[in-house]
């Protein structure tokens, strides 16, 4: 998002512009705002073209396409006009960066991430040719991360299933690299050139790299049409997926569904650890505009989009918190209060998934003002004062303790949400009191807690951010599963009363090391957790056997059995 130009409009029709959102071939893409403080994106075909009858035409379909197609996969259609220049279109504004942004600034995505991509996009064109549409020029800058999933854009040569060709003789549709053979041959496009170039992007998603190589166009066409597509080092299943989907004959391509089905996904992509640092990363930087206050973009509770209550111990905004005009300043103070306040409501977010698994997530970054977690409390000692986080103890040296003793009684507690509607997706929330910060917390750590209803299993990932991998020395953390009640500490059986201690604990682990070869580390309950007393220890107990709440605590242990602190707390209703 840059600032606007001199040269460009203040306003389109009745919106306001705001900023530059992008250019293509057929014109420029603005962030505006509509009289009643909507955000919309403006598309307005550039002056030079607007007068030749192809180009026109095109755009014209654009319109009808998008108006057309309505789903969640695709922005919404705002406003059109197409009678006198300048010719233009205003879809709702989703937040996130391009595919090709993300890939590029964070690398390939890790399989498992490329692969809830995968299912969403195939979802995406599952609804587009449902309508009757193909989109044509399905790749990586067509393809917005937005929080809620993937979002297709840039319908402009996309067509009817039962429309002419609208190009030039000669001339074919489409991306080098990403467009089908059939259509660079004949410029024949139907729904399973999209699978090809949903194939591609993946390819793209997956090694970081051009499917088809680089250089003339030309070139990149007929590797496209005669050459193997690059799947140097992806994952064995799912390279073989992307191949099919890429096979030269239009025949032995899976339609979408099929992908779907063969993904097999188990958890939302919106909860996706990986796919939440890089969505939400774009959606939380502030909009270089004149004027606009640095919330001005800053989206809602995840869920409800409703806006998140500040907590109390906030800093007060300055008395300027507006961004000046295409500045490229970091996160101010103010900045980094209002992300840690809305990520601890996101780790608040349980989504159902094919109506039984729940998900949530959260992430932690550094306690410098930044992010602090997921909105749950310090760890009370038997006293009731909160407990303090001891110094460090040269862990690195000494290495972990076998388990941490559950010796106290914790103040992190997850409960489901009161309101029936998000209570009947799972949704709910840690008590907002202070975390107690740990020493050394680092920086984009992602974790994510999983459990399909009526299992006796959850699952709980941690994965370090890119940058943090490899870079410290030792963190150790283990995780906490507590059910609603207590336990018998003799034969590890709920009990009537509520429960208080720490509950069942995984060994502690260093998340720099170890996991698996994206990083991400994996803990199961009950297998994985044992609950760990001064005088004994016991078997982790069954989900089933204990309805109610759960809670999920990470603890950074620094030290000895009893030297642990809390520092995010996440839930799940059973």
């Amino acid at each position: 998002m840059d600032e606007l130009r001199p040269q460009d409009p203040s306003h389109i029709g009745a919106y306001a512009l705001l900023a530059r959102l992008g250019a293509g071939g057929m014109g420029l893409v603005f962030l505006g705002r509509s009289p009643g403080g909507r955000l919309v994106a403006v598309k307005v075909i550039r002056a030079e073209i607007s007068d030749h009858p192809e180009a026109l035409a095109r755009f014209r379909r654009e319109v009808a396409t998008v108006r057309t197609v309505r789903g969640n996969c695709t922005a919404q259609l705002v406003d059109a006009s197409l009678d006198t220049p300048p010719y233009w279109l205003a879809t709702e504004y989703v937040a996130g960066p391009t595919l090709r942004q993300a890939v590029e600034a964070a690398g390939p995505l890790p399989p498992g991430s490329a692969v809830r991509l995968l299912a969403a996009l195939a979802e995406g064109l599952v609804a587009v040719h449902a309508h009757g549409v193909t989109h044509r020029d399905l790749k990586p800058q067509n393809v917005i991360l937005a929080p809620q999933g993937p979002q297709l854009i840039d319908f402009g040569i996309a067509r009817g299933l039962d429309q002419t060709v609208l190009t030039r003789e000669g001339m074919a549709s489409g991306t080098p690299g990403f467009a089908a053979p059939e259509v660079v041959r004949f410029n024949e496009a139907g729904p399973a050139a999209d699978v090809f170039a949903l194939g591609a992007t993946l390819a793209y998603t997956a090694t970081g790299r051009p499917p088809y190589g680089t250089g003339d166009p030309a070139v990149v066409s007929y590797r496209a049409v005669h050459e193997d597509i690059d799947l140097a080092g992806v994952e064995p299943s799912l390279a073989a997926l992307i191949r099919d989907c890429v096979a030269k004959d239009p025949a032995h391509r899976p339609d979408p569904a099929t992908v779907i089905a063969r993904c097999a996904v188990d958890s939302a992509l919106a909860m996706d650890p990986h796919y939440r640092a890089l969505a939400l990363e774009r959606a939380d930087r502030p909009v270089p505009a004149g004027g606009l206050a640095a919330t001005a973009l800053l989206p809602g509770h995840p869920a409800t989009g409703r806006a998140p209550a500040p907590s109390e111990d906030a800093p007060a905004p300055p008395e300027d918190a507006s961004v000046p005009p295409g500045s490229d300043l970091g996160p101010t103070p103010y900045d980094r209060a209002g992300r840690a306040r809305r990520r601890g409501l996101r780790a608040a977010l349980a989504c159902a998934v094919a109506g039984a698994v729940a998900v949530t997530a959260w992430q932690l970054s550094e306690p410098d003002g930044g992010d602090t977690g997921g909105g749950g409390s310090g760890a009370a000692s038997p006293t009731g004062g909160t407990a303090v986080s001891p110094k460090p103890t040269g862990g690195a040296s000494a290495g972990p303790p076998d388990h941490i003793v559950d010796d106290r009684v914790s103040q992190d507690r997850w409960t489901l949400s009161e309101d029936p509607a998000e209570a009947a997706q799972g949704m709910g929330s840690c008590d907002l009191s202070r975390l107690s910060v740990a020493t050394g917390l680092p920086g984009n750590l992602q974790s994510s807690v999983g459990h399909t209803t009526g299992s006796d299993t959850a699952t709980v990932t941690l994965r370090p951010g890119k940058a943090a991998k490899g870079e410290r020395a030792p963190y150790y953390v283990a995780v906490g599963v507590r059910p609603p009640h207590g336990t018998d500490r003799a034969t590890g059986r709920p009990t009537e009363a509520v429960s208080e201690g720490i509950g069942f604990t995984s060994k502690p682990v260093d998340i720099f090391s170890g996991g698996s070869p994206d990083g991400t580390l994996s803990f199961r309950y009950p297998d994985d957790f044992r609950g760990h007393f001064a005088d004994r220890t016991v078997e982790a107990l069954p989900v089933g056997d204990d309805r109610g709440d759960w809670t999920v605590v990470l603890y950074h242990v620094e030290g000895g059995p009893t030297e642990y602190t809390s520092v995010a707390c996440n839930g799940f209703h059973a």
